[in-house]
């Protein structure tokens, strides 16, 4: 069942694209829905993009709910480790 349930967040950052080139990416898109290319039936689908470029400044990830749990501590601990001047 898709829950059409969709959060997005400005963020600054860059993203390796299409052709190997950097962008900067403003905009993350996070959802729950069928994946486009993952082998599962339904994914945690994040974009992260650059509107202001077009479609082709945008790179996309498709995890499973427990993939991206993972992920979601890495980063939790990632960012504990780092002493609170160096995360701001």
């Amino acid at each position: 069942m898709c829950t059409y349930s969709t959060e997005k967040k400005n963020i600054d950052g860059s993203a390796k694209g299409p052709g190997g080139s950097w962008f900067q990416v403003r905009e993350a898109t996070v959802y729950f829905d069928h994946p486009v290319h993952a082998m599962a039936t339904h994914t945690l689908n994040i974009d992260l993009a650059d509107p202001t470029k077009g479609p082709s400044a945008r790179v996309a990830v498709e995890l499973t709910a427990a993939s991206a749990r993972s992920l979601i501590d890495a980063v939790q601990a990632a960012l504990a480790s780092v002493p609170p001047e160096l995360s701001s």
